[in-house]
Order: structure tokens, then sequence, then C-alpha cells
């Protein structure tokens, strides 16, 4: 199955009373290229959220937001600074009999200064964290790689769609180019006739023949034909696949372009020569598409 590059994801659960939340997006990219976003304290889930991304996604630039709550099992302990404390109300008091106010510090007023309390958390369990955190990420990912998957399916029909019109063409072509040959004898003819006309000089058959053979040599565009279509072939082959194939398709659409131009530098009819400007045009959207391909 095709998948684009271009894909969102997110889970918001709740795992052993903690909240959980994994954001995933992604945008076109040549190689696999992930950068994570946690909280300092669990930065130690970086490498491992992007170890097991890695698994499920092959290329494009990867964005992942991750939050994790307090779990409620986790102790903590408040301490008090005494030595603050008393440092305070010291001061307190100085500033009453210095100016004559009321002392008046209460609990709850000297809870307010700044240092007052120290907070102390009991050491989380690492191994149950990052097992709790890439279960959540497996369901971002499940919705991640299913948008992708949706998107890569638009992305196919369109350019199947596309190398229907470019075979369209160039059986035209492939018409039309035998076509041009017959016209250019004919032409030849022409104006031959109208050079030794006012001469009683007959005209040279097997040289009119040679010269035709020789242009038609020139102009023949069956072999580039044949290898467009089998490049073309190929790209649907790559289509069908379960399997990252962007790179190959990318490949395989140079060398489409390839014998296209060769079509275009050969084709001395301005029909065939805009038929051939609307291969080329069919190629690049094609290219433009194949560029999101995972």
């Amino acid at each position: 199955m095709i998948h684009s590059m271009t894909g969102f994801g997110r889970c918001e659960t709740e795992i052993n009373g903690r909240e959980i939340s994994v954001e995933i997006k992604s945008v076109n990219h040549r190689y696999f290229e992930f950068n994570c976003r946690t909280p300092r304290a669990y930065s130690f889930l970086d490498e491992k959220l992007k170890s097991y991304t890695s698994t499920r996604v092959s290329r494009g630039k990867i964005d992942m937001f991750v939050s994790v709550g307090a779990s409620d099992e986790v102790a903590s302990e408040v301490a008090v600074n005494h030595q603050l404390v008393a440092g305070y109300l010291a001061a307190m008091k100085e500033i009453s009999e210095t100016y004559g106010v009321a002392d008046d510090a209460t609990a709850v007023s000297l809870s307010r200064f700044p240092d007052i309390f120290t907070v102390h958390k009991a050491a989380e369990d690492e191994e149950q964290i990052t097992a709790d955190v890439l279960t959540a990420t497996a369901k971002a990912l499940d919705a991640f790689v299913a948008m992708r998957a949706a998107e890569g399916e638009k992305l196919k029909a369109d350019i199947l769609g596309r190398t229907e019109t470019i075979l369209s063409i160039v059986s035209e072509i492939e018409e039309r180019s035998p076509q041009t040959v017959k016209e250019y004898e004919e032409r030849l003819l022409d104006r031959i006739r109208q050079t030794l006309d006012s001469f009683s000089v007959e005209i040279d058959e097997q040289r009119v023949l040679t010269e035709v053979a020789l242009f038609s040599d020139k102009v023949a565009v069956a072999e580039e034909t044949v290898r467009l279509r089998s490049h073309i072939d190929q790209l649907r082959e790559f289509l069908d696949r379960d399997e990252p194939v962007g790179r190959k398709l990318d490949f395989i659409i140079q060398e489409m372009n390839r014998e296209a131009n060769t079509i275009g530098s050969k084709v001395q009819d301005a029909v065939l020569a805009h038929k051939v400007v609307d291969i080329k045009s069919e190629i690049e959207k094609i290219r433009e598409q194949v560029q999101n391909i995972e």
C-alpha cells in the first residue's frame, strides 16, 4: 500500500493513573528525520520513541510532542525550609519595631514567600513510564499511519490516471509518426518536381527513397515509446507493492522524462511536438506527486 509522507495522529489517554498525550505530524523529506519534544524530566524517552517510530515509518520529517502528567501513585514529600522561615520572621519583626506597624505574620502569609517549601518526588520507574508512553504512542501511530495510507491511495489514483493520459498520447504519436514520413516524401517529391520542371531531367527515385529512409530513421521514435511504456509498467508495478517505494518511483520518473526528451528532439512535426509537451507536462505532475510518497 502506498503511503503519503504527510500525516497526523494523536492519542490522549490515562494509564496507571497518569495522563499521557502523544501527537505526531509529518511532512515530506528525502530521509527519515525525527524530532521529539518531551518534558525535561522524561528526556530519557526520546531515543526510545525514535527507535519505535522508525519501525513503522521509513521516510519523512516527523515531529512528535509528548506530555506526561504526574501519577497519583508517586509519593511526594513537602519539606519546610526552617532556616528561611526564621529569617523571614526576624525580618518582619524588625520592620514592625522600626516602623511601628503590626507584626501580623501567619502561616498562610509566610507560605507565600519563595522557597519556603521544597517538594521532593520519589524516584519514578523509568521502565514503566516508557512502556506506558509507548502504548499511547502506538495508538497515535495507528491514526498517523492510517491517515498517510488514505492520502497515499489518493496519490496513487492520481498518478495512475496520469499514466493513462500519457499512454493515450503515446499511441497518438505512434500512429502519427509514420504519417510524417509519408508527408515528408510527398513534400520532397514536390520540391524536386518544381526544381526540375524547367529541365528535361527525370527524378532519381532511388535517391529519393534513400533520402526518405534517412529521414525515417532520424525521426523514428518506436524505441523510445516502447521504453516509455515499459517505464510506466514498472511505475504501476511499484505502486502495487506493500513497501516504501518513493525513491524508486523518483528514479523511474527521471527515466520517463529522459525518453520524453529524446522523442521531443526527434519529432519534426508541430502536431507531435505539442503532444510531447503534453507528455512532459503529465510526467512533471507525476513527479510532484511522487515527492509526497514514502
